[in-house]
């Protein structure tokens, strides 16, 4: 993705963590030579490999996946906090409207993975999401015989990591009143996602 380089962010920290807070990601291939898209959760290693791995499943419905490890380059495009940004917000006129967001696209190599590995990556994406839950249900309260039996309906893959790019468009190229007035803006915005765009701004712009 085209990326300035006041927006640029490759702190692989950061790109790792930014990954598993949100984590339902967008994954990108192409499928009988037409770019093909699904939404799914991923999983981030990132002590596999020299920059990581990516793990999820994927329906065996979806013909995606019969073409994920004949592709040279994979891509998962993960979206974090966006939102409108109004000039009028600015203290210098005149100004322009833009859209500030976050954003961390992934490339790497496919495979698919074999049926151990897949109950694994269920188990842990489970456990992921659970865990944090006062209290988690446990994937392996269900019957052996039921995982074997809903597992046959999906597909297991990882993607090897080979380059993450990692784009933070948060006003960084304003003035610091600019900034802050749009900080402000945002916390007494009463759209969806306008706190999380500001607490995102205060966290790496200023």
């Amino acid at each position: 993705m085209y990326i300035p380089h006041h927006f640029r962010q490759e702190d692989p920290n950061l790109l790792a963590g930014f990954i598993r807070d949100n984590s339902f990601g967008m994954l990108v291939s192409i499928v009988d030579g037409t770019p093909f898209a699904t939404p799914l959760p991923f999983l981030l290693d990132s002590d596999r490999g020299p920059k990581g791995v990516l793990r999820g499943h994927i329906a065996r419905a979806n013909p995606q996946w019969r073409s994920l490890d004949l592709n040279e380059q994979i891509m998962a495009a993960f979206q974090g906090p966006h939102g409108y940004v109004s000039p009028s917000w600015y203290t210098v006129s005149p100004s322009v409207p833009t859209w500030n967001y976050m954003a961390v696209h992934v490339y790497g190599t496919a495979r698919i993975t074999s049926n151990d590995e897949l109950i694994d990556i269920l188990r842990s994406t489970v456990l992921a999401y659970e865990d944090n839950r006062e209290e988690p249900w446990r994937f392996d309260s269900l019957p052996g015989e039921y995982i074997e039996q809903m597992a046959r309906g999906i597909i297991g893959f990882e993607i090897e990591i080979t380059r993450i790019e990692g784009k933070f468009k948060l006003s960084q190229n304003r003035s610091a009143d600019d900034v802050s007035n749009v900080i402000r803006e945002l916390e007494e915005s009463s759209i969806p996602g306008a706190g999380d765009l500001a607490e995102a701004m205060r966290g790496y712009s200023l």
